[in-house]
């Protein structure tokens, strides 16, 4: 089954993050987020989000672990789903993104699926979870 909805992020905290030994042309940054679901996914979440990423060129990759409380269509509860992708400066590639396994609890309990993500060009985002439910 399929759910759709639009997400916006009205918390993005970055954390600070010790300085390694080495050195790249694009820094490694952490952040904690906190997002709000509408639509056939509704609820909220909380990710703990990493990047590398240029600002000024729009160039860089994230990978983020994401909590998630709320609905699926009427299906009621938490579960856990990591998605990741790049970015070349316009538009998105190599996305991932996957339900972690046994991680869904109340009527989510038994979850699995994948989903994905996309952004508009007035920043608009969005999401899609397509995902099975144990009979």
């Amino acid at each position: 089954m399929r759910a759709s909805g639009t997400f916006t992020v009205p918390e993005y905290t970055p954390v600070p993050v010790p300085e390694g030994d080495i050195k790249t042309a694009v820094g490694v940054g952490v952040a904690t987020m906190r997002k709000e679901f509408q639509g056939e996914i509704a609820g909220r979440s909380t990710t703990l989000f990493t990047a590398a990423f240029d600002h000024a060129a729009g160039v860089g990759t994230y990978l983020a672990m994401e909590s998630f409380e709320g609905r699926l269509h009427d299906a009621e509860g938490t579960f856990n789903f990591a998605h990741s992708a790049t970015t070349l400066g316009v538009g998105r590639e190599g996305d991932y993104f996957v339900i972690v396994p046994s991680s869904g609890t109340a009527a989510l309990a038994g979850i699995t699926g994948t989903g994905g993500i996309t952004i508009d060009e007035d920043g608009t985002h969005h999401i899609h979870v397509d995902y099975e439910l144990p009979a």
